[in-house]
């Protein structure tokens, strides 16, 4: 058998399939699009995802490719043994709903056997126990002896993760010889050792399970299939492990090289060669997508990566910087199948040698004052680092908490994580605090001010919606970086922009930049010190890099409904002149796509017909046409000619003068419409007081106008079809309802009034005689508060003098009401005492004056109990 190489293999599989009708696609970034699941892309299958669900169309129903992976899920083992790595290349072939089993394993077998040339009787296939199918197709139609066609459970061959879709997988493994075995009798496919090497893995996506475990066939089946192409290599090479195969050998023999070492002459050194060899061949590929080295998600992957590798050649006695040196091996290896690695080779090696240097100036310190840290834990007796020194070592010398831990564990011992996790809280609230107070200078600091003042950029959006420019700055919310990757949110410097940047009161434009292989979309832009520009956003798709050419486009639309409703504050501010007075200055406004405002001194309200003229005025002038037109000039030349300038504001020496026509000369920075026409219409929604002689106006331009009318005829429309009529005759039918209401309300009362007499009855009959004074205390039914407040009155006069107290419950809300005439009130009855003494009763209080109290209640049960109290409360204050 030929020992093809890593570069050939590759080559020789996307090859087959696509005379198989596959299209070959170039590998996947390793940064997931659109998908929050994934911290880093882990295997062929992980970016066609959308594809497998529907959710997008494939170009073709047959793909091929071979994807780069990262897994760091044990990377606590990478070095110590020659299984485990964190990069690897995935080669898959993959169907959405094309073929099936029997084109995917009868290729499977062709490309092993025919194009590779392995050898047919070391091969051994795997199937699910219950999947006759793929048994039946390897038994008879490839003719493998079912001896040799192992059947397992779900845990080997069976592919879900919860619910959705899954499906029994078909494996194939290889019988290395002898030489890898255990050597134990029995010893077949299955066991742990490295004789039998799994190889290829079809996977049969033809269930969806509920998460309950009730699996129904899908419409459509789809086949994923993955392959390991370094482990593929090590069986054609017939050699140890992935870090023999020739592309990986070559880096091994490079960090050997490096080291002045030897590999498999030190157990303690292949540990550290192994890990350097692995995580530099990740490094490279990480920063090739563009991922950065940072302090949190894939960017501490990616420093994680750096600083593991740059420790372990430390270890080995490598002086100086070394990482970049071994990249330009992996480059060289993989170029092949990879062109992007070639294309960014300046990049990533620049990338790797500031994180190196970053680490260099840290380490040593570090280690040092880490060393101590032990030598106070060992006259101790301590076998763990407390988590307030291992924060202390990530926050003030920049060792990452793993590093520490790696350190500590090669001598058995440990660290407090949750003491550690517990202390990085306690600095995240005290930054939190911390943020509101500014610094010395008055301002917090920000990202930004870590640029180079040097940097500026040209606006050149007076004239152009697009430009091409090179990027100069890129940062994320809180660091400088060489690179913004996919789904990662920044800001983007050029050197020259069509983007306006929020400034007097005009928001910042939005739109897209575009690089070659890369989408950022720009949700708002910013003007900093020192004639910077800042493109605030997200990047949606690919990468963008420092020096990298894009082409800059705003968003039509909402910049010329932004430039329609600024034209107008400017007609807006004259017509205010003309209608009020010249007293009327500009104290504000905000201009957006969607609206404006303008705030102006002005003493008092304005009135209804001062709107009216307002709004007449603006649109007199938009439908004059006129053209806008402006000039740069000198400030004291532009003041000549008239030019309205804003009280208090600094201007440049030169400056930008916008006449509309000969009704409006303003000194302004903003972008405009060409010709008032373009504004089109012109509305005020609003006109209030804001601050002491300061009023708001709140308005509408162009199509805002229309939105505007179209919500208020859907809403009188809605009023209308409530009312039952039509809105021409919505006015008439309101009046004719309010009549209706009136009239109802009148004979509602009158009822009411009735209600309250009848429930009266003869209560006379209660009345009671207390030293000279007629005291009445009855329970009515269903009678309201102002119906008691009412019949007390009445009650009163028949009395002459007396205490009238009454009680009633409605839907078992009790109302208790109590009142006193002046002849009862000398002889010491007080309405509200009495009614504080019984209100606990029916569950409620209330109180009120000596004449006059009332209360509430929720307990109607204690009404009776209640009304026989108010008798002796009564007689009690009138002894």
């Amino acid at each position: 058998m030929k020992q093809y190489g890593v570069n050939e293999l590759r080559r020789m599989f996307l090859e087959f399939f696509e005379s198989k009708g596959h299209l070959a696609m170039k590998s996947f970034s390793l940064v997931p699009h659109n998908d929050n699941s994934l911290l880093l892309i882990n295997s062929g299958m992980a970016p066609l995802k959308p594809y497998f669900t529907g959710a997008e169309i494939p170009p073709r129903r047959r793909v091929t490719t071979c994807q780069k992976c990262i897994r760091t899920g044990d990377i606590e083992n990478v070095g110590k043994t020659a299984r485990h790595g964190t990069f690897f290349e995935m080669l898959g072939n993959f169907s959405f709903g094309d073929y099936f089993k029997d084109e995917a394993i009868h290729w499977t077998w062709e490309f092993l056997t025919e194009v590779v040339g392995l050898d047919k009787d070391r091969l051994y296939p795997s199937v699910y126990v219950e999947d006759d199918e793929a048994f039946n197709i390897w038994n008879k139609e490839i003719g493998i002896p079912a001896e040799r066609i192992f059947r397992f459970g779900k845990e080997d061959n069976f592919w879900e993760h919860g619910a959705g879709p899954c499906g029994p997988c078909s494996e194939v493994y290889y019988d290395r010889g002898e030489k890898y075995g255990c050597g134990k009798p029995g010893c077949t496919v299955g066991c742990d050792c490295d004789r039998y090497m799994e190889i290829w893995n079809n996977v049969f996506t033809q269930f969806d399970n509920d998460g309950h475990n009730n699996y129904t066939e899908l419409k459509q089946k789809n086949i994923d299939t993955g392959m390991g192409l370094e482990r593929l290599a090590s069986v054609v090479q017939d050699v140890d492990s992935i870090f023999d195969v020739d592309t990986v050998r070559a880096l091994r023999d490079k960090v050997c090289e490096l080291a002045h070492t030897e590999y498999k002459k030190d157990e303690q050194k292949d540990v550290s060669i192994r890990l350097i060899t692995d995580h530099i061949r990740s490094a490279t590929f990480m920063i090739s997508d563009g991922i950065m080295p940072t302090n949190e998600g894939r960017g501490y992957v990616l420093r994680r990566l750096i600083r593991r590798a740059a420790r372990h050649g430390r270890l080995l006695g490598i002086e100086g910087k070394f990482l970049a040196k071994l990249s330009e091996t992996v480059i060289e290896g993989s170029k092949d199948g990879y062109p992007e690695l070639d294309e960014k080779r300046e990049f990533i090696f620049k990338v790797l040698d500031q994180e190196e240097e970053k680490f260099n100036k840290t380490i040593d310190q570090g280690l040092s004052i880490l060393a101590e840290m032990e030598a106070e834990m060992e006259a101790k007796g301590e076998k763990v680092l407390s988590g307030e020194n291992t924060f202390k070592l990530y926050d003030t010398y920049g060792f990452p908490v793993d590093l520490t831990k790696e350190i500590l564990e090669e001598k058995g011992l440990s660290v407090d994580e949750k003491g550690f996790q517990a202390a990085m809280e306690e600095q995240r609230v005290k930054a939190r605090e911390a943020r509101a107070v500014t610094n010395y200078m008055g301002a917090d600091a920000t990202v930004y001010d870590q640029i180079d003042p040097k940097v500026t950029s040209a606006f050149v959006g007076y004239d152009s919606l697009t430009a091409e420019s090179e990027i100069t700055v890129l940062t994320t919310d809180s660091e400088l970086t060489e690179a913004l990757t996919d789904g990662q949110s920044g800001t983007i410097f050029v050197k020259e922009t069509p983007f306006y940047a929020t400034m007097g009161g005009q928001q910042g434009d939005t739109g897209v930049i575009r690089s070659e292989n890369g989408e950022f979309e720009v949700q708002d832009t910013i003007k900093l010190r020192g004639g910077k520009i800042g493109h605030v956003g997200r990047v949606t798709k690919g990468m963008f890099k420092v020096s990298d050419q894009v082409t800059l486009e705003v968003a039509a639309k909402k910049h010329a409904d932004t430039c329609k409703n600024h034209s107008a504050t400017h007609l807006l501010q004259k017509a205010l002149k003309t209608v009020l007075g010249s007293h009327v200055e500009q104290k504000g406004s905000l201009v957006t796509p969607d609206r404006l405002r303008f705030d102006f001194s002005h003493f008092e309200a304005m009135t209804p017909e001062e709107i009216e003229k307002v709004e007449a005025l603006v649109n007199q002038e938009i439908q004059a046409a006129l053209p806008v037109v402006t000039d740069v000039m000198d400030i004291e030349e532009a003041k000549k000619t008239g030019a309205m300038a804003l009280f208090g504001e600094k201007y440049e020496e030169k400056v930008r003068v916008v006449s509309m026509g000969d009704f409006s000369k303003e000194l302004c920075g903003g972008t405009h419409v060409a010709n008032t026409s373009q504004i089109m219409v012109f509305k005020i929604v609003s006109e209030a007081g804001i601050a002491a002689g300061v009023r708001r106006i709140e308005a509408l331009t162009g199509d805002g106008v229309f939105a505007y009318y179209k919500n208020v005829e859907e809403q009188l429309q809605e009023a209308a079809k409530t009312a039952k009529t039509t809105p021409v005759n919505l006015t008439e039918k309101i009046e004719h309802l309010l009549a209706e209401i009136k009239e109802l309300h009148s004979e509602n009362e009158a009822l009411k009034s009735k209600a309250a007499k009848d429930a009266l009855g003869d209560v006379m009959d209660q009345v009671r005689d207390i030293n000279g004074v007629k005291v009445l205390a009855a329970k009515l039914e269903g009678v309201d508060m102002n119906g008691l407040r009412d019949l007390g009155d009445q009650l009163k006069e028949k009395l002459g003098e007396g205490v009238v107290v009454l009680a009633s419950a409605v839907d078992g809300k009790v109302s208790l009401m109590a009142t006193a005439t002046d002849g009862a009130q000398k002889k010491g009855a007080h309405a509200g005492n009495l009614i504080k003494a019984i209100a606990g009763l029916v569950g409620g209080g209330g109180g009120g004056r000596p004449g006059m109290a009332q209360a509430g209640g929720k307990n109607a049960d204690g009404i009776d109990a209640a009304i026989a109290k108010a008798a002796e409360v009564a007689a009690e204050q009138m002894k």
